[in-house]
């Protein structure tokens, strides 16, 4: 690799990480995780999510713990960023006083319609609504996670075409938007996230407003090393879950995050600094196993403490 450019990992565990829990994790272990993440010094956390207490039970409690820790975060001066689907949502979010946003939509329409029940330009309707909802609000900070960038869980590897096409739209709005590339089955290969990677951060190059995150999932083990050649491409943003939490419910057969500590051991060790406290995290990921229903992932945190931190 050409640089030690720093990264930065936003750790997705309270949010896409405990959302693929079945069981109900009690409101004040979801509190007691996110605070101890925010120990290991990450800089950003997905917390929760706006969306229907019907469809999502498990992110009923969003504004409580955002509530909870919102003293914590504002000392640390730490982002916390909470998923919203439609213009509902983030209205929902920032009555609770977030501003920090993340919208989906999936570059394939079997994917958007099974996991927002409507289609990609339903979805970007929405998108425009969230925008004009909260352009003028103080604070307001936009991410765009695009989902089955790479590969769709029912059509299979999505076109690059396809996928630029949808990053036109969403980047037609005169607000700055992170986007999020996401490879959502896990099923993307390292010569093909370096190649759409490397093109997106080419192509905005010259457009401050547009930046880039990647959101890896480890089911075929490819998590860390797609992350290294999105590092390589020019990302420098990397979405992760303590423990390799998480799984999206409408791609079958898709299984947790990358893993943060993974991630994290894994940059490091590089010469790339992340400012996570390796440790630390590893302390918090004990707490996370600790949860009914947990199925994590990764690999590093099953390790000898003196092999990973010595």
């Amino acid at each position: 690799m050409s640089t030690k450019d720093p990264i930065e990992i936003v750790d997705v565990a309270p949010r896409d990480g405990f959302q693929a829990v079945k069981a109900m994790i009690p409101t004040a272990a979801k509190i007691a995780v996110t605070s101890a993440l925010m120990d290991a010094n990450f800089r950003r956390l997905e917390v929760g999510a706006f969306v229907s207490p019907r469809a999502i039970p498990q992110m009923a409690d969003t504004k409580q713990v955002h509530a909870a820790l919102a003293a914590k975060r504002q000392a640390r001066g730490m982002r916390f960023s909470t998923l919203i689907p439609n213009a509902l949502g983030a209205k929902n979010a920032m009555a609770a006083g977030i501003t920090d946003l993340v919208f989906v939509v999936s570059a394939s329409q079997s994917h958007n319609q099974s996991n927002v029940k409507r289609s990609i330009a339903e979805s970007l309707g929405e998108l425009e609504k969230v925008v004009d909802l909260a352009s003028g609000v103080d604070g307001f900070q936009l991410r765009v996670n695009i989902a089955t960038v790479f590969d769709c869980p029912y059509e299979g590897r999505v076109p690059d075409a396809q996928v630029f096409a949808l990053i036109e739209q969403i980047t037609g709005h005169d607000v700055a938007v992170e986007i999020g590339l996401c490879d959502t089955t896990g099923r993307a290969f390292p010569d093909h996230v370096q190649e759409l990677c490397g093109e997106a951060v080419a192509r905005y190059a010259s457009n401050p407003g547009v930046s880039w995150a990647f959101h890896g999932h480890d089911t075929y083990g490819l998590g860390v090393a797609n992350a290294l050649y999105a590092y390589d491409a020019g990302i420098r943003v990397f979405d992760a879950a303590a423990a390799g939490l998480g799984g999206c419910p409408f791609a079958p057969g898709a299984s947790g995050n990358t893993a943060s500590e993974d991630l994290v051991f894994t940059f490091e060790n590089m010469g790339i600094s992340s400012g996570v406290d390796l440790e630390i995290l590893l302390d918090a990921t004990k707490i996370i196993a600790g949860l009914d229903g947990i199925d994590g992932g990764g690999h590093v945190r099953n390790l000898p403490r003196q092999r990973v931190c010595g």
